[in-house]
C-alpha cells in the first residue's frame, strides 16, 4: 500500500519574494476554482504560472486533487523541468512537456491553463471544431489555434509542433484531448478557460437539439477578430482583473485555505 503524502504544514511565505507568493496564492486560487467549477479530472491536469522576473514557472504537486493545493504545495520548476525548492511531490511529466513548450517561446506569457472537460473533448472530437454558434465563441475564435492528438504528451519532441501550433495565438483546443488557454495573468487564463469552455458547453447543447443551427455571420466574426486584438494589446488584457475578486470571495466561502 502507497502511503500519501501529507499536505506541507509549513507555509513557505517567509522562503520566497513577496511577487512570487502573490503568484502562488492566485495560482493556487485558480486550481480551487478549476476544482470548484467541475473541470478538474482527478489529479491529471495543470496550471502553471511564470514566477515574476525569470523564467522559473510553477506548477501543481502530481498526486494532489485540485481542491487540496495550496501556495505552498506548488512546486517550482525551470525550464528543464529540475525542482527549484524541496518538494515530496513529483510533477506530472505530460504536464511539463505542455507547459514548458509554451513558456519557452511565449514570454509574455504568464500562465498557462489546460483541462479535460466533457464538453471540451466532445467539441474537439469533431472535425469543425468550434462552430460560431455563441458570443462566447467569437472571442475564442478571433485567437484560437488547434494542435492534433499524438498520444500522452510524453515525447518532448512534440513540444516543437505545439509551439509551431499555438504560434501567437490565446486559445488553443487539441483534438481527442482537451481545451488550453495562454494569458499575460492567472485572471485573464482562467476567464479565457470560462469562456471557451462555456462556448464547448453551448454547442454540445445547441447540437443535441437537433435543429438547424444558427451561425453568426462572417462579418461579426472578422469584427470580434479585430477587437479582441486589440483586447489583447491592452494593459487591461481579456479583462480578467475584473472579475476576479469576486472569484476569489466565491472561493473563501466555499473552498478556503488555499493562501496556505
Amino acid at each position: 500500500m502507497t502511503v500519501a503524502h501529507a499536505l506541507p504544514a509549513l507555509s513557505l511565505k517567509d522562503q520566497v519574494s513577496a511577487a512570487e507568493w502573490q503568484t502562488r496564492v492566485d495560482l493556487a486560487a485558480c486550481y480551487r476554482l478549476i476544482a470548484l467549477y467541475g473541470w478538474d479530472d482527478l489529479i491529471f491536469t495543470h496550471i502553471s504560472a511564470k514566477v515574476p522576473g525569470c523564467e522559473e514557472f510553477l506548477i501543481n504537486p502530481f498526486g494532489l486533487m485540485f481542491h487540496e493545493i495550496t501556495a505552498s504545495s506548488l512546486v517550482k520548476i525551470d525550464l528543464a523541468g529540475n525542482k527549484l525548492l524541496d518538494s515530496p511531490y513529483d510533477i506530472n511529466p505530460a504536464g511539463y512537456t505542455i507547459h514548458s513548450a509554451v513558456h519557452e517561446v511565449r514570454h509574455e506569457v504568464a500562465c498557462v491553463l489546460h483541462i479535460h472537460t466533457a464538453a471540451g473533448i466532445a467539441v474537439s472530437a469533431q472535425k469543425q471544431g468550434l462552430l460560431p454558434l455563441s458570443q462566447q465563441s467569437l472571442f475564442v475564435l478571433a485567437s484560437l489555434a488547434y494542435h492534433g492528438y499524438e498520444g500522452v504528451a510524453l515525447n518532448h519532441d512534440e513540444k516543437a509542433r505545439l509551439q509551431a501550433d499555438l504560434g501567437d495565438k490565446n486559445f488553443m483546443i487539441l483534438p481527442n484531448h482537451g481545451l488550453l488557454t495562454a494569458a499575460n495573468s492567472i485572471a485573464d487564463a482562467f476567464l479565457m478557460m470560462f469562456t471557451l469552455q462555456r462556448a464547448c458547453e453551448i454547442q454540445v447543447m445547441a447540437q443535441s437539439g437537433g435543429g438547424e443551427l444558427i451561425h453568426i455571420p462572417q462579418q461579426v466574426l472578422d469584427g470580434a477578430k479585430a477587437m479582441v486584438a486589440g483586447v489583447m494589446k491592452s494593459s487591461q488584457g481579456m479583462g480578467g482583473a475584473l472579475p476576479w475578486p469576486a472569484l476569489l470571495r466565491k472561493l473563501d466561502q466555499q473552498m478556503p485555505g488555499y493562501a496556505h
